[in-house]
């Protein structure tokens, strides 16, 4: 089964954001716990946790189904020794706001080189980065995002995935999303049945479909392996219905939270509706 909703404001409060979800029909959501553009958030109390589970039970959306972004902010393969410390404070920070909101996973993008050291070094700190983080942290899952490889950001290859998983101290506490117009500008077609069967297989040999933990489901503006990151609204964009319709119904994609970042929130309940159209009976 699917479970599709989209990045939802936690404007006044976090516990504002499964409310939210739910006037868009949303049986999945994305927040950030914290103002994304920010180092240092005030931390969460009591009131605010117990706000934020009364209001994620009224909604009757799963925390399972519940996908956490990190801060924009945090760069864990900083060049910069004082820069990559400071992300990784704050990363460890938003895991543990997380834990204490009954969330069992945080998405974050991996990581930039900045030009200034290469792809294989940066990868190394992500990973070791990510390692403190598990060893200082309980019960979240850290999900890794795909990126569109736009400027020098890393995890546009299925490669950089499957190494920061391979070099994991704690497997069952990684997972990664895979955002579709990502997927699409990074260079893996997925636009018909031919073509989104040899990039998933990729991704199941590469990566593996056991470690797939969400989805950002957005169309995209710029062609094919564009390195671009721009979205756009699902079926209007690049990519096309037909992956949609191939994502809905394909079984190794069920149980996770399946999350809309498209351009134009006004018709999220709509392209929700559109998703779950799509499912054959």
């Amino acid at each position: 089964m699917k479970f599709i909703g989209a990045h939802v404001s936690a404007s006044g409060g976090v516990f504002n954001a499964p409310l939210n979800a739910t006037k868009i029909g949303a049986k999945a959501f994305a927040l950030f716990t914290k103002n994304q553009r920010q180092w240092v958030a005030k931390p969460l109390d009591e009131e605010i946790i117990s706000k934020f589970k009364a209001n994620l039970e009224l909604s009757e959306i799963l925390p399972k189904h519940v996908l956490p972004h990190d801060s924009y902010l945090i760069n864990l393969g900083h060049p910069e020794v004082e820069k990559r410390e400071k992300s990784l404070n704050a990363f460890i920070d938003e895991l543990q706001r997380c834990d204490q909101l009954g969330l069992d996973k945080l998405n974050f993008h991996p990581g930039s080189h900045l030009k200034q050291i290469s792809e294989e070094q940066c990868l190394e700190f992500i990973s070791n980065s990510m390692n403190e983080a598990l060893r200082k942290t309980k019960n979240v899952k850290l999900v890794i995002e795909n990126t569109a490889g736009q400027g020098s950001n890393l995890g546009y290859k299925l490669e950089h995935l499957g190494y920061l998983i391979e070099n994991s101290i704690d497997k069952d506490r990684v997972g990664v999303c895979i955002d579709t117009c990502h997927f699409f500008t990074s260079g893996y077609d997925i636009r018909d049945e031919k073509s989104y069967e040899e990039s998933m297989k990729n991704f199941d040999t590469i990566v593996g479909f056991k470690y797939l933990a969400g989805m950002h489901l957005n169309d995209s503006k710029p062609e094919l392996g564009s390195r671009v990151d721009r979205h756009d609204s699902i079926g209007v964009g690049k990519i096309g219905l037909e992956t949609f319709r191939l994502i809905m119904n394909d079984e190794r994609i069920d149980d996770i939270p399946m999350i809309l970042e498209t351009v134009d929130d006004t018709i999220w309940k709509q392209e929700i509706e559109l998703l779950y159209s799509l499912v054959q009976k």
